[in-house]
Parts: structure tokens; sequence; C-alpha cells
């Protein structure tokens, strides 16, 4: 039969146990992160900046925004590339660059005709730089090169489409915005009342009920933003809502499925509170060409 225990031994033997469970009483509590997985701060602050900077370039000169966009775009093909590279998929950078920057500037340019040309001239330009280097792997780099050239730089050439219209400043305007209120109310909703996950296996912090509130977002702040900023019929701007929420949803749930395919939790850390630029520009990217050709139907521009 074994002694009594000391209260002093007692006392230790309890610290021994609590520290394998927990903190003790002393130890301070640890902050965790908000239900989005998000700091929520930075992500504010950086957000806010950046809305800021966007709605300066629109208003002081459009030319401003499309500057923004080939700077935004260059470093999402970097970022995209560097991630590839983690699964031994090689992307010829400078092809890639030179393209993603000739794609805004063409589509701005000359229009359609010159994004789908240059978008082929890229393809080429990347295939016979990475053949140049030897055939061993060459079909994957390759593939995966063709990817970064559509996703995301044939894609955003339709935001420079849309900027390229006369009224193209407010255009573009209301495609962010909107993309913007699909971010906000599915964030609002899902934290607040968010339980049935919507692809668990792809995005487990994302949800029907958070699907809700960026439709509800998008619907009313499109035809609001339709009506009183392009002068177009507010069913328009309820239609083109609709699709972008569903767009920006599938943008989304793509990059996802892309990160947790390479094994990453974000292209990189360049945006405190949101990663890297191309997990800001999955939902706008996927949603450019809806909204201007929704917005070409719905509000004709002016020549």
């Amino acid at each position: 039969m074994s002694a009594p225990q000391s209260g002093n031994t007692r006392r230790e033997a309890r610290q021994a146990s609590g520290s394998a469970v927990g903190p003790t009483a002393a130890e301070p509590p640890v902050r965790s992160p908000s239900r989005a997985g998000r700091n929520l701060p930075a992500a504010i602050g950086v957000g806010l900046g950046l809305g800021v900077l966007i709605v300066a370039s629109l208003v002081l000169r459009k030319e401003l925004m499309l500057g923004i966009v080939v700077v935004a775009i260059g470093v999402g093909v970097w970022e995209l590339r560097r991630a590839l590279a983690q699964v031994s998929i090689h992307v010829p950078l400078l092809p890639s660059l030179v393209g993603s920057v000739s794609m805004i500037l063409s589509a701005y340019v000359g229009g359609g005709e010159a994004l789908i040309v240059t978008l082929g001239l890229t393809c080429v330009g990347i295939l016979l730089w990475r053949v140049a280097d030897g055939v061993l792997d060459a079909v994957r780099d390759v593939a995966g090169g063709f990817f970064v050239a559509v996703y995301p730089s044939f894609l955003a050439g339709f935001a420079a489409l849309m900027l390229a219209a006369p009224d193209g400043a407010r255009r573009v305007f209301v495609f962010i915005l909107v993309v913007v209120l699909s971010d906000v109310g599915g964030y609002a909703a899902g934290v607040s009342f968010g339980r049935h996950p919507m692809a668990p296996s792809v995005s487990p912090k994302k949800s029907w009920e958070g699907f809700a509130g960026s439709v509800l977002a998008c619907v009313v702040g499109g035809a609001v933003a339709v009506a009183l900023i392009l002068d177009g019929p507010w069913w328009g701007g309820a239609l083109l809502g609709a699709c972008c929420a569903v767009a920006a949803t599938v943008g989304d749930l793509t990059e996802s499925t892309v990160k947790r395919d390479l094994g990453i939790k974000d292209m990189s850390t360049i945006l405190p509170g949101h990663g890297g630029v191309m997990d800001r520009l999955d939902s706008l990217v996927v949603v450019a060409p809806i909204a201007w050709a929704l917005l070409a139907a719905v509000v004709p521009s002016a020549t």
C-alpha cells in the first residue's frame, strides 16, 4: 500500500496533468481566428486600401485602372506559377508574363478579336519556349502554361474590354462592386447563419447560407448599381447580380480546389488577411466575361 501523497506532490500531479490537456489558469488565453478563418482587422484594412486605390484610378483616369489590372495579373501569374512548381509543373515565366500583359493591353486597344489572337500567340510562345529547353516533362509544363495563360490572363482581358467602352470606368466599378458584395454578403451570412457546408471537401467554411447571402447582396446591389450608375434597367442589374454571385462562388471554389490539390493554404502572403493577389482575383476573373457580356446586352454602350 503506497504512502499518501503530500499536498505539494498532489499539486505537482495536477499541474502535470493540466499541462497535457490545456493551459493553466496563469497562462493567457490563445486568441482564435474568426469563424471564416481570416485575420479580420488586417483583411478589412487591406480591402479598404485596395478599394480606395481602385476608385481613385477610375475617377481620375481609367488608364490608371488598366495599369492596376496589368500589375495585379502579372503578380497573379507569378503566384500561380510558383504554386504549380511545388508539384513539379514548371511554367515558363517570361512568355507567361509577356502574354498576360499583351492580352490585357490588346483587349483594351483592339477588342475581343485582338484578345483571342493574343491568347493564341501566348500559347505558341509558351510551347516554343518550353520545348527549346528540352522535351523531358514538356507536355506537363506546357499544359500548366496554357492553364496560366487562360486563368487568369485571358479572363482578365474581359475586364479590359469593359474598361475600353466610353463609359468603361462606370462599368468596371459596377462589376467590381457586385463581386465585392458577393464576398461581403457571403461572409456575413456564412458567419452568422452558416450551418450546411456547400463543398466540405473543397472549402469547409463555405456554406449554403453564405451562398444565399451572396445572391441576395448581389441581386439587390446589382439592381441599384445598374439603375443609378449606368442608367440601365433594374431587372438587368438583378440578373447581373444573380449570375455574378454564382460565377464568383464557382471561381472561389475553383481556386480552393487548385490550392487543395497543390497542398497550399494561400497563393502567397502579399496581402495580409487575404493571402495572395490570386486569392482576391479568383472570383473577379471568372465573373469578368459574364459581367462584360451581360452589361453589353442590358446596357449597350454609347458610341
